[in-house]
């Protein structure tokens, strides 16, 4: 074919230009798009699972605490029997508060109730089971407490309960010397008739109840009732102090006229 295509051209006879070349379906290529650098590092949405946690509500648990546990129930009961609430003492009680805890002063409930004279208050920490010898910061407990402030009736309880009347206060002294001093006669009447109190204790001054009766006193009425009380209750009338004074030389000295005629009436000297 070549050969007669430059035959023709060569005779001048007007060549006929080939048919283009169409490539057939057999050999068509299409171009496949070419992914763009973007498409290629942009990577593909991860789906994220939501996923729905409902809580189920927890019921609070009832705990009871324990007596170590309680701090707040025995102030709570320290301070409602300092104010005399016997209603909201027993309330506390109820509720597991400590009998015999203690407060910044060493007192108890019973003798922060002592203190106002509160005797309900005081009756109902007693039956409750509270220790009626436990002393405080100042060594003073109910019995020794009342005894000297003129608390008759809490004296009386806390005898009933278990008071033991041997116990001393901060100056050494049982609840019958400072009860002589003021002038308690109620108090010193019970103390003599009702307990096992020793007439004859001396004190860290070296006084016996006789001896406050006269050198702490005014000698007037009812300091003469007491000394007459103790003296027929066995004080020796003749037990001097720390400086040998006798009883009979201090109320000669302080113009007790009265306790001086007393006290000579069974022989002191």
């Amino acid at each position: 074919m070549l050969g007669a295509l430059l035959s023709a051209s060569a005779c001048g006879v007007p060549s006929t230009p080939p048919p283009a070349l169409v490539p057939t379906s057999a050999t068509r290529v299409v171009p496949t798009p070419r992914a763009t650098v973007a498409q290629v590092f942009t990577a593909a949405p991860t789906l994220t699972a939501t996923r729905v946690i409902t809580a189920t509500p927890r019921a609070t648990p009832t705990v009871t605490p324990t007596r170590k546990e309680q701090p707040e129930l025995s102030a709570e009961l320290i301070t409602a029997a300092a104010r005399g609430d016997t209603t909201r003492v027993l309330e506390l009680i109820a509720d597991g508060a400590p009998l015999n805890a203690r407060d910044e002063r060493g007192r108890t409930a019973v003798m922060a109730a002592t203190h106002g004279n509160h005797v309900e208050t005081v009756r109902a920490l007693l039956n409750a089971g509270a220790d009626v010898n436990l002393r405080d910061a100042r060594s003073d407990n109910p019995f020794l407490y009342a005894g000297a402030e003129g608390y008759l009736e809490i004296l009386k309880l806390a005898y009933a309960a278990g008071a033991d009347p041997q116990l001393t206060n901060r100056f050494g002294g049982t609840a019958l010397i400072p009860a002589c001093e003021r002038g308690h006669v109620e108090v010193v009447r019970y103390l003599l008739n009702e307990t096992t109190m020793n007439v004859n204790h001396v004190n860290n001054l070296g006084w016996t109840c006789l001896l406050e009766a006269i050198i702490l006193s005014d000698g007037g009425a009812r300091h003469q009732e007491i000394v007459k009380m103790v003296i027929e209750h066995g004080a020796d009338v003749n037990l001097a102090d720390k400086d040998g004074v006798t009883p009979l030389e201090h109320a000669k000295r302080s113009g007790f006229r009265e306790i001086q005629a007393l006290l000579e009436a069974v022989g002191a000297r």
